[in-house]
Formats: C-alpha cells, structure tokens, sequence
C-alpha cells in the first residue's frame, strides 16, 4: 500500500488539534484516480469546518481541504480519461490536506500545460463558486453592474476576471488601500476601500447595482442588498464576519453577530422587485451532472490563471491557516509539497 501524510483533527471544535499523521492507501478502487498531490488550495470553509462552524463539517475525525493539484500515480481498470504522469486538479469533498488522494475521475481535470500545480490548485473551487455565483443564481449579463466584495481574495479575483470576460461591469470592495493598488495593477479600476459606514460611501458615490456577490455577511451585506436596482439579485456564499480569531471560535461573538445578522421580508421584496439567495457549493460535489456541466462551462471562458499570493509548505498548514484567517491576504494561499 502506498504511504501518505496527512492532516487530520479528531474531532472539529480547536484547529490547535490538527495534526499531521502517517497513514497508509488501500487497494486502488477501478473507478478511481491515485493522485500524487504537489499543492493543497485552503478556503475559509477549511477554518470554519475545523471549528466546527461548518454545516457540513463531518461529525468525527476527517481531513480537511477542497482543492488539490498533483501528479496521477495511478489509475482504475475503469478509468478511461487519465494516465499515470498526466498533472491534473481537482476537487473533494474534505481530504485535499494530503499528499496522496484517491479521486473520480469527474472530479479531476487536466492542468493547463502553461499553469504551475500552485495555480491549479487554486483554480477549481473558488473559480467554481464565483462562476456559481454570477451565472447559475446571479444571471450575469453583459452591462450588467455586479459589485463583488473581498475582490482581492480569491474567489473576489476571479469573480472579478470573470465578470469582465462576460461583459458585466464590476466593482470591488477591499478592507485596505495595499489590496485596492493590486487590484489596480491587475487592470481593475472601479475598486472601493471599504468605509466604517459603507451605505454612506454608496451613497456618496451614487452607486447601484444589478447583483452583489457577498461573503461577508452584516452591515455590509445590508447596505449592499440596499443598493440594488430593481430586478437585482444579492447572492450570498459565506459569512466572513464570523471568522475566529483564534483558534476555537467565540461563542458570544458568534451570537451577537448572528442575532445582529440582516433580515430580509420577503413582501418588501415583493415591492422593490429584489431577491436574495444564498449557496453552499460543497453540496455540488454530490451532483455530479451538474458539476461537469459547470466545469465544461468555465472551459470555454478564457481568463488568467488565478493569483497565488502566498505559499507554504506542506508541513506548515497552521501558519498557512494564520495567514488565510488574518484578513491580509492577497490572492490565495496554498500548500506546496515536495
């Protein structure tokens, strides 16, 4: 059986119980992809399932992550589209934290000769959540104006790439003037360094808009639902104001947020013509169909492969962690492995 490390908590509550162990593959199943994993993509779903804040975080001990890229080992009998040595991407449903996985072959792709195994392993799950967001709930049209927040992280970036490809106009929102340059610099120049009352700075600007993308969550979800023109759609994906700052969450934090949280009457609705939805995209991972159907969509999109703004080793998980978890970063954060 071939070896592998892996990271692995018990039992979801305290990231400080995350641990790298040693743990054998069994038998290749005929159906399956072995997947020599080079680069794990860590999302904000890795910080909340492993603190437990997760709806779909597992009940006992599981291995976090949803996106690799790597090199295939070895295939199935039944497997028909892969080759050992072909450089591949995927998504899982957990177990992206290790250096051998064994995959579907639907839920792989084949890495662009010209990309690095740290790009694709930052492609697939946030390039799927903002194409989710802006075409299957959002129905992003040409002219459309989207306002997409946490624009230099990563699903904001490719949101923002994306919305351009398609015709639609964005405009995003940052937490610091350093993240508003880079966007400049990557060629985006409508960009918004968020203001304490951000209703107030829309209003100044007299902006509105045909679709919000939010994973924010509070005031700024608010103040963003408040700023769309009739007909248009905020589409909710995360809650990032409910991220721990340290290790196990806050309970009476968390609270005070939730109850704080916007709440929206469905007859108001009714007479402004808005709507609200809201997505998780783990549960795509189960409709196959569908996902391959998105998949070959975004093929057919041409932008830049995505900004990978801060690496580490594979060994280093907890400071990757730190980073992702610390508002700072830029682009996405990945695990490299040797």
């Amino acid at each position: 059986m071939d070896p592998r490390q892996r990271w692995r908590i018990h039992k979801a509550g305290n990231i400080a119980n995350l641990i790298l162990d040693d743990t054998p593959l069994g038998p290749l199943a005929e159906d399956q992809v072995r997947v020599h994993v080079q680069a794990v993509g860590l999302n904000f779903a890795d910080i909340f399932a492993l603190t437990g804040l997760y709806s779909a975080t597992p009940s006992g001990p599981f291995t976090p992550g949803l996106e690799f890229a790597g090199t295939v080992d070895a295939i199935g009998a039944r497997v028909a589209d892969y080759r050992p040595g072909d450089r591949v991407m995927g998504v899982t449903r957990f177990g992206g934290y290790t250096t051998r996985i064994d995959s579907p072959e639907g839920y792989l792709r084949i890495l662009p000769d010209h990309w690095s195994m740290e790009q694709g392993a930052a492609y697939l799950a946030q390039t799927l959540t903002a194409w989710y967001a802006l075409t299957e709930l959002g129905q992003v049209r040409p002219g459309h104006r989207v306002l997409i927040h946490s624009a230099a992280g990563g699903v904001g970036l490719q949101a923002m790439k994306l919305c351009q490809a398609l015709g639609a106009h964005p405009v995003g929102t940052v937490s610091h003037i350093d993240k508003q340059d880079f966007l400049h610099q990557a060629g985006f120049e409508a960009v918004l360094v968020r203001e304490k009352d951000f209703a107030a700075q829309l209003r100044r600007h007299s902006l509105q808009f045909d679709l919000v993308l939010d994973a924010i969550g509070g005031h700024i979800q608010k103040a963003s639902f408040d700023a769309l023109d009739a007909m248009g759609r905020l589409v909710v994906f995360g809650a990032a104001e409910f991220t721990p700052s340290g290790q196990r969450p806050d309970y009476l934090r968390a609270l005070w947020r939730y109850l704080r949280r916007p709440r929206y009457d469905v007859m108001d609705m009714i007479s402004s013509n808005r709507s609200v939805m809201a997505f998780n995209l783990i549960w795509l991972w189960e409709q196959q169909d569908t996902l391959q159907r998105l998949l070959d969509a975004l093929e057919k999109v041409q932008i830049s492969p995505p900004h990978v703004g801060h690496h580490f080793a594979f060994e280093q998980a907890h400071q990757a962690l730190d980073c992702l978890r610390s508002g700072k970063t830029v682009g996405k954060v990945v695990l490299i492995q040797q």
